[in-house]
């Protein structure tokens, strides 16, 4: 397992369940400090019994503005600091676009994108004032990718990219990293845990195209326990990337995916210039 060579204090949500909870153990296996958060505290027990001083448990919902700050605040009273957030709470909405209600949609915006941007606000002004920080943001290989049936959940990952990009150059000068994790596959029951649509007859299509679309891939699921060594790498990296996926298989499908946006681009590219106009008008 990774080492780094001071001990640091992590802020961690999502830590109950799937990636979360490993990456929690992984940090306090190494003599971290961890505060984690889950929608329930009681899922943390085991650990808090095992951790003691080391391990803050926090009840929260990271829809909840106010409680994310409070929660942030909490965690810099407890251990005097925060050194690295990890946005991790999140859920996946499987349906086609026309079939998920207003309120899921919204849910899934709540939790998977704004959570993780009252998170990342609420620790900046500490890492700002002591002139460093890492931010790692859970995105998806659907950060980079949209497959039908899950453009809901594709959309707040696409979010959580472009904000993490712009905000990973606005603090690079304060001597804060931001990176954005993107699993490819790993079998965590995150869709099963999910709130799902009530599936409408009219895009049985999609559905279908969505799952013999990652058989055509050959996506290989991968060990959700074998991350943790990963994420600590990347966390204790000197210089870390904007971006890392973690699994295999992503980066051939990304490399296909955009070489057919770039074909597209040029072969619409007379449209482009005809939208440009003429200089000055003429």
């Amino acid at each position: 397992m990774s080492k780094a060579t001071t001990s640091r204090t992590w802020f961690l949500t999502g830590a109950s369940r799937g990636l979360g909870a490993h990456w929690a153990e992984a940090i306090l296996a190494r003599g971290d400090r961890l505060a984690a958060t889950a929608r329930d505290k009681a899922a943390l027990a085991p650990l808090a019994e095992r951790h003691g001083d080391r391990f803050l448990p926090l009840q929260l919902d990271v829809r909840d503005s106010a409680a994310v700050r409070a929660a942030v605040r909490s965690a810099e009273e407890r251990f005097g600091g925060i050194d690295v957030l990890v946005n991790n709470a999140g859920h996946m909405l499987v349906g086609a676009v026309e079939e998920a209600e207003e309120e899921q949609i919204r849910a899934q915006m709540d939790v998977n994108y704004l959570g993780a941007l009252w998170a990342t606000r609420a620790v900046l002004p500490g890492m700002r004032e002591r002139r460093a920080g890492r931010i790692l943001q859970v995105s998806s290989l659907g950060g980079l990718i949209a497959y039908p049936a899950l453009g809901i959940y594709q959309a707040s990952k696409w979010a959580l990219e472009a904000m993490s990009e712009a905000l990973a150059a606005e603090v690079a000068a304060y001597g804060i990293h931001v990176t954005l994790i993107e699993p490819v596959v790993f079998p965590t029951d995150l869709a099963a845990a999910s709130p799902q649509v009530r599936q409408d007859p009219a895009y049985a299509h999609a559905h279908q195209a969505l799952w013999a679309g990652a058989e055509v891939s050959g996506f290989t699921p991968g060990d959700p326990a074998a991350t943790a060594e990963a994420f600590l790498a990347i966390a204790d990296s000197p210089e870390p990337p904007i971006r890392v996926m973690f699994g295999t298989g992503g980066l051939e499908a990304v490399r296909t995916e955009y070489a057919g946006r770039l074909a597209e681009l040029e072969q619409w590219d007379h449209i482009a210039r005809l939208a440009q106009g003429k200089p000055n008008g003429s």
